[in-house]
């Protein structure tokens, strides 16, 4: 049930003396949430927000996004709107403003109508400070009429990507949010994302009539975030490797495109040891509830889902993100891998990656119903996503390139920087590639093509009178692993292309004939097999949040972990409502002994230390 939390010992001053604004904001990031400075970007955007303008952010996941509009409204006289996608999303952010001592309450269609009536008569009273709405109720005439009576500090559309046709968790309603600026013309709006191509950015102002706002773009580099892309061969038991040498005991995420693959996925895990649950939209809703719920208020646990699941997650302590498929564009994968590591603590992108991931969701792309436009922009983000997977040079500059950000050097943090990918002139492979291709009529994949390179006599191969053809074993003295290598950077430098009208066969792509023809050179990354990441020294794991405690911090890190997680239990929240890891981390180096030290620590707020901080103390004086 949503009800208010108690009201705050200060309230919002009206807005006649700017600078007075502005140094509020300064004291409530204090008071309230615990930070000691604004990061990047923050206070530029909730001062220009305080002001009264309007502003579209883009901000990585993780950077402080929320901040940028719970700020302000606290900070201007009236009410916040926030407009939300998830009800998962506005129950995480409700209980925390709460924990914080924010009277913030959430309206959606998890509560019944009695609740809904009491919630709107306490907007009505002003005895709140931020709600949080579903777009559907939002643009519903008769909200729309009570917002028309009652005083509104800002409007706050968060996930803002879901306005544009390209944005890949489209929302129908959010496009009736231009009503927004209809209606109330003079209330401040602010969307945000985390995730926001050129053509999404600019569908985003176009839709919510943001013509006149001004844009924050705070680049999209999550340092703390590990990038790997491995070949797939065997992609379950890979995964159950990575699992068990690098995140053993960690939260996390694993995508994978179907539903079938999900469950089997999910049970296979298990089988093994690990707490892993299943999540997509074939299970029904108690069962996805149930799932989330464990996810976000028990320690270790994994969810293996398709992308149904995540985007209303704000679970800070995922360690990491895999991906067992593709995802259909990079713009997915950095949203999807941003779900890892929003608390600034090492976290890991994993991604087993084939040739015939790319090709079926290109399959895909072709036979849906989008229209032509849409097919060819979706396709191209498809090559971008191939690239990447791809390089031989740093992942992290290649990922910001595609969203016009940039790195000055290698980020030292991907596999690529950590093993340097060789290259070699592969001219010759190449044209011996491109000649199985164009012998065999351009209508196979790739592993009846290796079949033919490496002289391998299949029923397939002799039925077609292949083993006769000139380039039958040419490629005996290149392995079978490294010719599907060979075939992927081929689709990947646009000398070949996928057939996606027909089964997935190879096409001589743009760039084909002048290597053919010996006018074109063609430099190839070399393959190698994986390699499983040293462990460090000293039984730490990568990825862990206590990754640089030892000894007795280390001890005293799982001692406030333990007591905050049955503290949640007890209340009903996940633990990281009560305290994020990185703020455990902080308090088992910096070991407060009074309150004065314990209210320095980043995210003790004025509420947390009231309620917590004599535990927190008696457990750090144990520890």
């Amino acid at each position: 049930m949503a009800v208010s939390a108690p009201p705050m010992s200060s309230s919002s001053p009206p807005l006649t003396q700017p600078n007075a604004a502005h140094q509020r904001a300064q004291d409530l990031l204090r008071e309230i949430f615990g930070y000691g400075h604004f990061r990047g970007q923050q206070q530029a955007i909730i001062e220009h927000v305080i002001d009264g303008g309007d502003g579209l952010v883009l901000m990585p996941t993780g950077g402080g996004k929320s901040l940028c509009y719970q700020i302000p409204a606290l900070v201007r006289p009236g009410l916040g709107i926030v407009v939300s996608p998830l009800i998962a999303l506005m129950k995480d952010q409700v209980d925390a403003l709460r924990q914080a001592g924010v009277r913030a309450a959430y309206l959606n269609s998890s509560l019944n109508p009695g609740e809904s009536r009491r919630l709107e008569e306490e907007m009505r009273d002003g005895a709140l400070d931020l709600v949080y709405v579903a777009p559907e109720r939002l643009v519903m005439p008769y909200f729309l009429d009570m917002l028309g009576q009652l005083k509104i500090a800002l409007f706050a559309i968060d996930e803002a990507h879901c306005v544009s046709q390209w944005g890949h968790n489209f929302r129908p309603e959010y496009r009736g949010l231009s009503i927004l600026h209809e209606r109330f013309p003079d209330v401040p709006r602010v969307a945000l994302t985390a995730t926001a191509d050129g053509p999404t950015r600019k569908d985003i102002v176009d839709r919510l009539q943001l013509g006149q706002a001004r844009v924050f773009v705070s680049g999209f580099d999550r340092p703390n975030i590990g990038y790997r892309v491995v070949e797939k061969k065997d992609a379950r038991n890979q995964l159950l490797n990575f699992l068990k040498t690098e995140h053993p005991d960690d939260a996390g995420i694993v995508y994978c495109l179907s539903r079938r693959k999900v469950d089997e996925i999910a049970d296979f895990l298990s089988q093994h040891g690990r707490l892993a649950l299943p999540y997509h939209a074939g299970l029904d809703a108690e069962t996805r509830q149930r799932h989330q719920d464990r996810f976000l208020k028990d320690e270790g646990v994994v969810v293996v889902a398709t992308v149904a699941f995540g985007m209303g997650i704000d679970k800070p302590n995922v360690r990491f993100v895999a991906h067992l498929d593709v995802p259909r564009s990079l713009e997915a994968y950095y949203q999807e891998t941003g779900r890892a590591g929003r608390d600034g603590l090492p976290a890991t992108a994993w991604m087993a990656y084939g040739l015939a991931d790319v090709i079926s969701c290109k399959q895909m792309v072709q036979g849906s119903e989008l229209d032509d436009r849409q097919k060819r922009v979706e396709l191209q983000k498809l090559d971008a996503l191939l690239g990447y997977c791809e390089t031989s040079t740093c992942r992290r500059q290649v990922l910001l390139n595609y969203f016009n950000d940039s790195l000055p050097g290698p980020c030292g943090n991907c596999d690529v920087c950590a093993n340097p990918v060789k290259s070699w002139d592969g001219t010759v492979a190449a044209q011996k590639a491109l000649s199985a291709v164009y012998r065999t009529g351009q209508r196979f994949g790739v592993q009846h093509l290796v079949d033919l390179l490496t002289g391998k006599e299949t029923d397939k191969i002799i039925e077609r009178g292949h083993n006769a053809l000139k380039t039958f074993g040419v490629g005996r003295d290149i392995g079978r692993n490294a010719w599907a290598a060979i075939f992927r950077q081929l689709v990947a430098g646009g000398y070949l292309a996928v057939d996606v009208e027909g089964h997935g066969g190879l096409l001589f792509g743009p760039k084909a004939t002048a290597v053919v023809k010996g006018e074109e050179t063609v430099e190839f990354r070399e393959h190698k097999e994986e390699k499983t990441p040293r462990r460090p020294s000293g039984g730490a794991r990568r990825g862990t949040a206590a990754l640089e405690l030892e000894g007795s911090d280390a001890t005293l890190f799982e001692a406030l972990r333990h007591w905050r997680l049955e503290l949640s239990r007890e209340q009903g929240v996940p633990p990281y409502v009560i305290l994020h890891d990185a703020t455990l981390v902080a308090l088992s180096v910096e070991r407060p002994s009074n309150i004065e030290e314990l209210a320095a620590i980043p995210g003790v707020g004025r509420s947390k230390l009231d309620r917590y901080g004599q535990a927190i103390l008696e457990i750090v004086g144990r520890g």
